[in-house]
Formats: C-alpha cells, structure tokens, sequence
C-alpha cells in the first residue's frame, strides 16, 4: 500500500460526501493531514464538528457543510457557496449512499428502492453537474466515487444496492469519458471491499469488525490517488 507522507495536498481543496463517520470520515481525515482544505458533508451537524476537530487536531483545515443529499436545493446551494469562497474544486470523493434493505427481487419495496436510487444515484448526479464547473477550474479536477462489489459482481438479495451502484458506476465512468480530451477531469472508481463501517456491520451483523480492514486503509488509497494522479476510468479495489 502506497504511504503518503508530508502534505502534498497542500494548497488543494477536497470535498468528501458522506463525511460524518466510516470511510468518508476517515478519508476527510486522511485528506486534511496530507494538507488539503476539506469541505465536509453529511446530514448530521454533531458528528461532523467531531471529524472537523480531528483534522484541526492534525493541523489540517475544514469547512462544515451539514446538509441532506437528497433535499432538491442543498446540492445547489452548496456548490454556489463554495464558488463564491474558492476558484476550484481539486478532488470530489462521493462516498454517501445508503444501503437500504437486503431482500429477494421480488420482494423489494418500491418505495424504498426510490429512496436508494434518489441518494445513489440521483444525489451524484447532482453533486457531479453542480460542481462540475469547479472541477473544470481545477489544475487537475478529480472525482472518485466509492462502489460496491455487488455493482459489478450481481449477488442475491443485494439487487437494490448493486443495481444502485451499478448505474452509479455508469454514471461517473460517463461523465469521466465526455471530459477525458476535452479537460484535465479525471473520474476513478475505488471499491472498498471488506471494510469496518457500520453498513458493513449492518449488512453482516455476525461478523467480527476486528476481521476486516479499518476505513483508514481506503482512505490512505485515495489520498494516494489524489496525489499521484491516475488514467481516466481508473478502477481498483482495495484489499487488506
């Protein structure tokens, strides 16, 4: 695993998505060390003030953004904010998604497959025609969006969160090619695989957290990437 040292972010501006806890907040973390400015989102105020003081603690920087993806005007108004503070975005890491519930095709509520569609895939659109002017500003705009085996990979009763994930995956992998050869945006796709969050505990409720990787393994993997750069359509998974 690529260590990165120093702070090569220095002077960058991040926005995590999904920043109160697991992966997003390990990866905000992560971000604020290696020297970028944070902007910080999720829907709960509290746990996001924790994560800010743990980047300042490390002498990183950080901006709160409590807000609820799936609000039709938050994404709008976030991203008019942040232009009027900042000339750029250099990286975007959508990690916010919700897992709804496990069940057999058949069996799955329309409406909560809705509601898993409207924040997996809806919300990232969103984020992604908000801030794309911002990212085009960049030297070197990225995106990396947070997936799923099970986008790729179809298992049983996981078809609302893989079919999610798999037209996330289109989605960002889509909007990576329209800007490959026409601006320096570049779109990559990290897979997790088995890590210590709580949809993980959620989704494997016998299994002991101890055994798989904690989120700062994943966040460590894109702080890698945001500073070494990576070929548009970039995909990897992380292991342990």
């Amino acid at each position: 695993m690529a260590i990165v040292t120093g702070r090569p972010l220095a002077n960058q501006l991040a926005l995590v998505t999904g920043a109160s806890r697991g992966i997003g907040a390990a990866t905000a973390i992560a971000l604020g060390a290696a020297g970028a400015h944070v902007i910080l989102t999720a829907r709960s105020a509290g746990a996001l003030e924790e994560v800010e003081e743990a980047i300042h603690q490390a002498g990183g920087s950080a901006t709160i953004a409590p807000l609820d993806l799936t609000e039709s005007d938050s994404i709008g108004r976030l991203a008019t904010a942040a232009a009027e503070r900042w000339s750029g975005l250099d990286l975007l890491v959508l990690n916010a998604a919700t897992l709804g519930s496990l069940a057999p095709v058949p069996a799955i509520d329309a409406k909560e497959l809705a509601a898993v569609l409207t924040l997996n895939v809806s919300a990232q659109a969103a984020l992604i025609a908000a801030f794309d002017p911002l990212l085009r500003a960049a030297s070197a705009g990225k995106v990396i969006g947070i997936t799923s085996s099970v986008g790729r990979k179809p298992r049983a009763y996981w078809g609302a969160y893989g079919a999610s994930k798999a037209a996330f995956e289109t989605l960002l992998l889509a909007y990576g090619d329209e800007l490959a050869e026409i601006s320096r945006v570049r779109t990559a796709i990290v897979d997790p695989g088995a890590t210590r969050t709580r949809m993980r505990a959620r989704a494997f409720p016998g299994e002991d957290p101890q055994s798989v990787k904690p989120p700062e393994a994943v966040a460590a993997r894109i702080v890698a990437l945001a500073t070494d750069g990576f070929e548009p359509g970039h995909f990897e998974r992380v292991e342990a």
